[in-house]
């Protein structure tokens, strides 16, 4: 299947790729390139790319240089593509953490130096600038604002130099043509409602994917075909790991890790915080699940399967993980508090609010919070029943 018939990133990775590759045999090549997005699977396949073509595995530590711009600044990473190598008649340069060159300040002598460079740029050097600090879904028009503002600054930057690359998220349909075809490259037939749970239990996570698709084709191998319940088998219970280690940060009082974790659930398929009411429903699920656990005195895998009912039960990875992340909760009351907290924030997403993201963000912090103490002159608040 050629990238043309793929979503805006693919088909954006394919046309790099397509100049990288026609560059080794001497079309004309840009002296630097900007990876736009932060979809972390196509960034690889573009990094891939590069090293691919111009790092030959025994001189790697002569002619590729990965730097960050939180350690070393912008005159330096020019500096070190000016100046010739040695070692090796080719340098590629991959330049992380792009946000520095945006943050307060005007940035002139920055920009400026990145002006002269490319007015007369070494030709034996390819900056590739790592710009994952915005996100671009695989609809445009549904870019945020900020995210846009950021784009944009980006092109009237770095983009009148170099080449830009717009890494877009992968779609849910893309990603399912993508696992049929890589299947079928490997001799293997994934039926479409594989292909389709496959994605689903995922978020369209495509490093998620790529990687449960890559288990699938070892534990289908000499079989030539993936099957709705091989997924079923090996892959359903990677959704819901985040999960558990969300709440297990949301137990240990992590709110910092919880919030990040948070983020990655949100930011792991193109329906963002359009998800939000299905994650609350997976945390007061759990949460029950955690006060279920506590009452019964549950210890062991063994006690349970019979303390949680058919249909409430949890996938055995996480038996133990729920075990001790609900007997880190001293009594009942610690417990119906996050459940009315869950409630709570259940009714204020379904009131339509201007920021959903921000609602479990506030959720999430106060569930990771230890309970203060309440005065004996507050109002009683709402109970909330299993």
């Amino acid at each position: 299947m050629t990238a043309s018939r793929w979503g805006a990133g693919f088909s954006a990775v394919g046309r790099f790729v397509a100049e990288i590759e026609a560059a080794r045999t001497g079309s004309p090549l840009k002296p630097g390139y900007v990876l736009a997005g932060d979809e972390l699977f196509l960034q690889e396949r573009c990094r891939a790319a590069v090293i691919n073509a111009f790092v030959p595995p025994d001189l790697r530590d002569f002619c590729l240089s990965d730097l960050d711009l939180g350690s070393t600044s912008i005159f330096d990473v020019l500096d070190r593509a000016q100046t010739p190598s040695l070692m090796s008649p080719f340098q590629v340069v991959l330049v992380r953490n792009v946000r520095q060159l945006y943050t307060r300040g005007a940035k002139k002598d920055e920009f400026a130096a990145l002006d002269r460079y490319f007015r007369s740029p070494n030709p034996q050097a390819l900056l590739i600038f790592i710009a994952d600090f915005l996100r671009i879904p695989s609809d445009a028009r549904r870019m945020d604002m900020d995210d846009k503002n950021r784009f944009e600054r980006l092109t009237e930057t770095l983009g009148e130099h170099c080449g830009m690359v717009e890494l877009a998220r992968v779609s849910e349909e893309d990603a399912m043509r993508w696992a049929v075809a890589t299947a079928q490259a490997a001799d293997t037939k994934m039926d479409s409602d594989a292909a389709r749970e496959l994605v689903d239990a995922l978020g369209a996570d495509m490093m998620c994917v790529s990687s449960e698709l890559e288990k699938l084709l070892l534990y289908t191998s000499g079989r030539g075909k993936i099957s709705l319940g091989d997924v079923e088998t090996m892959v359903l219970g990677a959704k819901q790991r985040s999960l558990y280690e969300l709440t297990d940060a949301i137990s240990s009082r992590n709110r910092v890790r919880a919030i990040a974790l948070l983020h990655g659930l949100l930011n792991s398929s193109d329906a963002g915080e359009d998800s939000a009411i299905g994650h609350l429903y997976m945390l007061a699920r759990t949460f029950r699940q955690m006060l279920v656990i506590l009452e019964k005195n549950v210890r062991d895998q063994r006690a349970i399967w019979q303390a949680l009912w058919q249909g409430f039960r949890i996938p055995p990875f996480a038996a133990d993980d729920l075990i001790r992340q609900a007997r880190r909760y001293s009594n009942r009351r610690d417990l119906t508090r996050a459940l009315r907290l869950i409630a709570r924030a259940d009714l204020e997403l379904r009131s339509s609010p201007p920021d959903k993201r921000l609602v479990l963000e506030r959720l999430v912090y106060d569930l990771a919070s230890e309970a203060k103490p309440q005065s004996q002159w507050s109002s009683p608040q709402l109970t909330f029943e299993l």
